[in-house]
């Protein structure tokens, strides 16, 4: 029997990944890993404490993984050494092979996430453990999660200029983890994975437009006054920041991916713009 460890289980993509998961193996197979085990009781799988900043009590929560998808923390600054606690006790348990949750082409974006990604993925290759890289591009939801609020305001803020962005739904995504999880042919390979379609955030602003009868519009600001007016709307200043730098990023070019690997992986178009907008709209209106 295969055991399939799952880190950051209670979060949006490992609650994804989960149920989708019990839908290609039995639950039994299944260990949620997670910091808060009150959290997970509604997962229907086994739950283990497993807290990156704990690394003594990491390897005896590994005990019995074969397989372990680490999804990347959520602690900006913190997540290599994070990641370096979680990669050392899967050493010491004997865990066969790591999948990590990478960020898209980060050895070779603007992107200020990519050092701590790259570097963990350098760890891991280190370890000598069997792995698969999914890079993975922006969640649609980065910018379906704010719908309420652009229409609120009444116009779509950025600084992303006609910078293309080829994202997918956490759904998507979580597709795209559950097949390498639980197909052979994916040791040691690096996947670019992002969405079919590429958009811009006129277009954004458009389809909403468009789906709500709204004239909804893209706003271009300068990324320092595109960051104060993050900051004026209550967001800490170190978040500012990097949205706004990430914004700068985009215009780059750095989420743009036409490689469709991930419709290649999961055997399927990723989710269209329109149809995550309007499945974003369902869900308030």
């Amino acid at each position: 029997m295969m055991k399939i460890g799952i880190t950051g289980a209670t979060g949006q993509l490992g609650q994804k990944v989960i149920e989708k998961l019990t839908k290609e193996t039995a639950a039994e197979n299944i260990v949620a890993l997670v910091r808060n085990p009150s959290k997970a009781s509604g997962l229907g799988v086994e739950v283990r404490a497993f807290d990156f900043n704990q690394p003594e009590n990491l390897a005896s929560a590994l005990e019995g993984i074969d397989k372990l998808l680490l999804i990347s923390g959520n602690e900006i600054g913190k997540r290599a050494e994070q990641h370096s606690n979680v990669i050392n006790a899967a050493k010491q348990a004997a865990v066969k092979y790591i999948a990590y949750t990478s960020l898209l082409r980060t050895d070779n974006t603007s992107i200020s996430l990519s050092d701590e990604h790259l570097e963990t993925e350098k760890m891991i290759k280190a370890s000598g453990i069997p792995f698969t890289f999914l890079r993975h591009g922006w969640y649609t939801e980065n910018y379906t999660a704010s719908i309420a609020e652009v229409l609120k305001t009444e116009a779509l803020y950025g600084s992303s200029g006609n910078g293309l962005i080829s994202s997918a739904t956490r759904s998507d995504f979580a597709a795209g983890v559950v097949k390498v999880l639980t197909t052979d042919a994916h040791i040691n390979k690096t996947y670019e994975l992002a969405g079919d379609e590429a958009y811009t955030l006129y277009d954004f602003a458009a389809e909403l437009s468009k789906q709500t009868g709204k004239d909804i519009p893209y706003v271009n600001l300068p990324v320092a006054e595109y960051e104060q007016a993050l900051v004026k709307a209550g967001l800490p200043e170190a978040l500012a920041q990097f949205l706004a730098g990430s914004h700068v990023s985009t215009e780059k070019g750095d989420l743009f991916e036409n490689g469709h690997q991930l419709s290649e992986l999961i055997g399927r178009p990723t989710t269209s713009l329109k149809d995550a907008i309007a499945e974003a709209l369902s869900e308030f209106n």
